[in-house]
C-alpha cells in the first residue's frame, strides 16, 4: 500500500460554496445544484482516500443557513438524509469514517438519528476520516468552549490561571483532530464565512473560481500541488 506523499496536507477543509449560482446558470432550481454538489463530495472523498489524505472537512451547512427560505432548508435536509442513507454505506465500504461537528441538536430528529447511525457503523474504519460541520459555526464553537471552560472554573474544576490555547482547542468541537493544513474555498469568493476560524490560524488557503458542483478529482490534485509549492514558515523566516 502506497504512503501519503510527505507534501500533501494531512487534514483538508472545504468551503463548498455556489451549489445556487452553479443551478441558476444552468435554469434549474436550486436543489437540483445541491444535488449535484453532493456528487462531488463522493469524488472528492474518493480522491483524498486514493491520496492517503487523512482527514477531510466539509462545510455542509452553517448556522446561518437556517435563515434560507423554508422550502430550500427543507430540501438540504432531505439530501443530508438521503447522502446519509445511501453514500456512507458505500463510502464505508472504503474505509470511511464519518464524524460531524456544529449545534447536531438543531438538526431534525430524523437526521440526527441517521447521522447518529451512519458514525456508528463508520466507526471502526480507518482510511479516512470525514467530518460533516453541519448546523456549524465557528463563533458558536468558540463560544460553546467558552461557555464550558466557564462552568468548569464555576465549579471549582478548573483553575482559570492555567487556561491556555490548548484548553481552548480541547474543548472544541474538532477536538482530537489535527488543525487543517489546506483550506480550499470554491465559487470565487475571498472569505472564511466563519468556518473553523480557531482552527485555521495557520493554514494554507486555495480559492477558485469554480462553482461547488463543478469542482472534481482534478481539481482537488490542483489545490494539493499548489499547497505542496508553498513554503510553510509558521511564524519563522
Amino acid at each position: 500500500m502506497s504512503e501519503r506523499n510527505p507534501h500533501s496536507p494531512e487534514h483538508i477543509a472545504i468551503i463548498m460554496d455556489g451549489n445556487g449560482r452553479w443551478a441558476r446558470e444552468k435554469g434549474l432550481p436550486r436543489r437540483d445544484g445541491h444535488r449535484a454538489g453532493a456528487e462531488s463530495v463522493r469524488e472528492v472523498v474518493e480522491t483524498c482516500k486514493e491520496l492517503k489524505i487523512k482527514f477531510l472537512t466539509l462545510f455542509a451547512f452553517s448556522s446561518e443557513n437556517w435563515s434560507r427560505p423554508r422550502t430550500e432548508v427543507q430540501a438540504l435536509m432531505a439530501l443530508l438524509r438521503e447522502f446519509l442513507k445511501k453514500k456512507i454505506p458505500e463510502m464505508s465500504k472504503q474505509g470511511v469514517r464519518l464524524h460531524a461537528i456544529g449545534r447536531l441538536h438543531d438538526l431534525p430528529e430524523d437526521c440526527q438519528e441517521a447521522l447518529n447511525s451512519a458514525i456508528a457503523e463508520t466507526s471502526s474504519n480507518t482510511a479516512l476520516d470525514l467530518i460533516l460541520a453541519l448546523s456549524y459555526g465557528a463563533r458558536e464553537e468558540i463560544v460553546d468552549a467558552a461557555r464550558q471552560i466557564a462552568c468548569e472554573a464555576a465549579a471549582g474544576h478548573l483553575d482559570p490561571e492555567s487556561i491556555d490555547s490548548n484548553s481552548i482547542a480541547t474543548r472544541l468541537y474538532t477536538a482530537g483532530i489535527p488543525d487543517p493544513d489546506l483550506l480550499i474555498r470554491t465559487s470565487g469568493e475571498c472569505r472564511i464565512s466563519n468556518f473553523l476560524l480557531w482552527q485555521i490560524s495557520y493554514a494554507e488557503i486555495v480559492i477558485t473560481d469554480k462553482f461547488w458542483p463543478d469542482f472534481k478529482a482534478a481539481d482537488l490534485r490542483q489545490a494539493i500541488d499548489e499547497y505542496a509549492r508553498r513554503n510553510r514558515r509558521f511564524g519563522a523566516i
